[in-house]
């Protein structure tokens, strides 16, 4: 039978590319996910004008499960494939992963996805959700259900704290002499972010974006904020 998970849709008050930013910092491996060993990846593609960046990598995760398990099912690690489409004009993230171990056994499939707040352009939802379907695991099929579950349960929690890791890093990145003090609130927020967290977009429209930029920093500031973007956030 196939148990399926969905969690709550959360709500990250922060703009798309900030999010982008602080989540690409998780990869090839992040301290926060002990159970994250090792990436690799396979796979990479991007569109001609940037806008596209799909990346397909092999994960290598140290599963918290009872030692007897692991050396009846004769593995120490076991490895997922996660691929990762970021449409940057679109401003959506879709993640898909799957196991590669035991695939005969247990088959496991998780989806996440960014994408824009519908009522608020500055805001980001992040919704997630799971499959699995165990076949048959030497006898062990409750014990990996619950594994799973536990697993799960941790990363939606976990996930939440790793972002606002990040964000208090990328935040801080933010090169003093780029951002105008008080910063408008007319200018998307990627474009004082380090060239290396910027999204990729079209050159027609990075180009549409910077003329407005420019003209917006020469006239004079009728709405803003002021320069506590600087310091670090709170909690999302």
């Amino acid at each position: 039978m196939v148990q399926k998970y969905q969690s709550p849709v959360r709500v990250y008050k922060h703009p798309f590319e900030l999010i982008m930013a602080a989540y690409e910092r998780r990869f090839p491996t992040c301290p926060l996910i002990p159970m994250f060993v090792d990436s690799d990846t396979v796979n990479e593609f991007r569109s001609e004008d940037g806008a596209i960046h799909i990346i397909e990598r092999r994960c290598k995760l140290d599963i918290d499960a009872p030692r007897l398990l692991k050396k009846i099912a004769g593995v120490d690690y076991v490895y997922f494939v996660q691929k990762n489409s970021l449409n940057a004009r679109e401003r959506t993230l879709h993640i898909e992963a799957h196991n590669e171990t035991f695939a005969n056994r247990v088959i496991i499939k998780e989806h996440c996805c960014y994408t824009v707040h519908p009522e608020n352009e500055d805001w980001t939802c992040f919704e997630q959700s799971a499959s699995l379907d165990i076949k048959s695991f030497f006898g062990f099929e409750s014990t990996v259900e619950k594994i799973a579950m536990k697993q799960y349960t941790s990363n939606i929690k976990k996930g939440k704290e790793i972002i606002e890791y990040y964000l208090h890093q990328v935040v801080p990145s933010l090169s003093p002499l780029l951002l105008p003090s008080p910063l408008p609130l007319s200018l998307p927020l990627f474009l004082f972010l380090p060239l290396s967290l910027s999204p990729s977009l079209p050159p027609s429209q990075m180009a549409t974006l910077l003329t407005a930029a420019k003209k917006t920093l020469q006239s004079p500031v009728t709405s803003a904020r002021d320069g506590s973007c600087l310091t670090p956030l709170p909690p999302v």
